[in-house]
């Protein structure tokens, strides 16, 4: 934090550096979270529900309990890692401290949306596919925004990047 009330991020190149890579080593999970999602299903609520709940025409199995518990057991810890750091880089971005509380809120709100509705179409209710559809996308966005944003700071640096207390 000392770099950005200092005003030194602006003037150091690798701290800058680091910035960008780590925008683009996200920018790659990001794509293939994309990928690896429509490779299992689409945006239509009858895709998700195939998935999760299998379907005998297609001889896909029912995603097991097991299953999901190790996709979300590691899912839980490197999402949270991932946006630990990344929403971490929004405190030293100069906008209000609003935008920046929902910046750090909804994606975390959209990576538990995004794991929690698989398991409630699995074991609840298929209607839960439209909250699994709708946390994708929230997670995607808000992923993309984080990225756009952080690389923005960087680039547009200035002196007051840091704003502590305003609204």
């Amino acid at each position: 934090m000392r770099f950005v009330v200092t005003g030194e991020l602006n003037r150091n190149r690798l701290l800058q550096t680091i910035v960008v890579c780590y925008v683009l080593y996200v920018a790659g999970l990001w794509l293939t979270n994309t990928l690896l999602y429509f490779n299992k299903m689409s945006l239509s609520p009858s895709s998700v529900v195939e998935y999760y709940l299998g379907a005998e025409d297609r001889f896909l199995q029912p995603r097991s309990y097991q299953g999901l518990l190790e996709v979300s057991h590691f899912h839980f810890f490197a999402m949270g890692m991932l946006l630990l750091v990344l929403t971490h880089l929004m405190l030293f971005v100069p906008i209000s401290n609003r935008l920046k509380a929902l910046l750090i809120v909804l994606p975390f709100l959209a990576a538990f949306l995004d794991e929690g509705s698989g398991w409630l179409v699995r074991f609840v209710h298929p209607g839960f596919a439209y909250l699994k559809i709708t946390g994708f996308l929230l997670l995607q966005g808000s992923l993309l925004a984080l990225m756009g944003i952080s690389l923005w700071s960087v680039f547009a640096a200035t002196s007051k990047n840091y704003k502590s207390g305003e609204d």
